[in-house]
């Protein structure tokens, strides 16, 4: 039971640092779209529960856009939304965690978030005419924001993962140290 309580406190000290990086990165000046909450959504979905998982994004996401500014509630709701496919993304990934998937899931989670939220632009803002030239010129013009999503996507995606990971094996090989140790005291 005692290591159970361990396990939750620290999966809700991990989700605290994540929403304070993922808001307080969104608030910083950054390039458009190179921000780490896709990241930490992925990261969520490989390695904390289901239900944490799928508000870390949403949380960072709402905190940071108290500050930033609220803009058409049908694009926060659709943008809101790409985020879970991330999450989605993680938690198919748990139980495929190789380093290729790790960097093809950021892809994938990269090309699904332009693709959708750019058709929710299209959809419900006057900018591009409702036709399909329309649709491909909000596509077209978008671009440069999918090159910021894809780069920011697996620069966060390589840095959480890849310090997750080392932490992981500093831990395990300091816990195999001080069990092999016979002058350690066990508590």
């Amino acid at each position: 039971m005692q290591i159970i309580k361990k396990i939750q406190i620290l999966e809700i000290t991990i989700a605290i640092i994540l929403v304070l990086i993922g808001a307080s990165m969104r608030l910083i000046s950054h390039p458009p779209n190179f921000t780490p909450i896709a990241a930490i959504a992925l990261f969520a979905g490989v390695y904390l529960s289901k239900r944490t998982a799928l508000i870390l994004p949403v949380l960072a996401m709402v905190i940071s856009d108290i500050f930033i500014g609220h803009y058409e509630i049908s694009l926060m709701t659709v943008v809101y939304g790409s985020f879970l496919f991330y999450v989605l993304l993680g938690f198919w990934l748990k139980k495929n965690k190789k380093w290729y998937t790790i960097g093809g899931s950021a892809i994938l989670g990269a090309v699904l978030f332009f693709l959708i939220t750019n058709f929710a632009v299209w959809v419900f803002t006057p900018w591009y005419v409702k036709t399909f030239a329309g649709l491909i010129q909000c596509y077209f013009m978008a671009l440069p924001f999918f090159k910021n999503t894809l780069l920011g996507d697996l620069f966060y995606v390589s840095v959480f993962f890849g310090i997750y990971e080392l932490v992981r094996i500093w831990v395990r090989a300091w816990v195999r140290e001080r069990l092999s140790n016979p002058y350690f005291i066990k508590i």
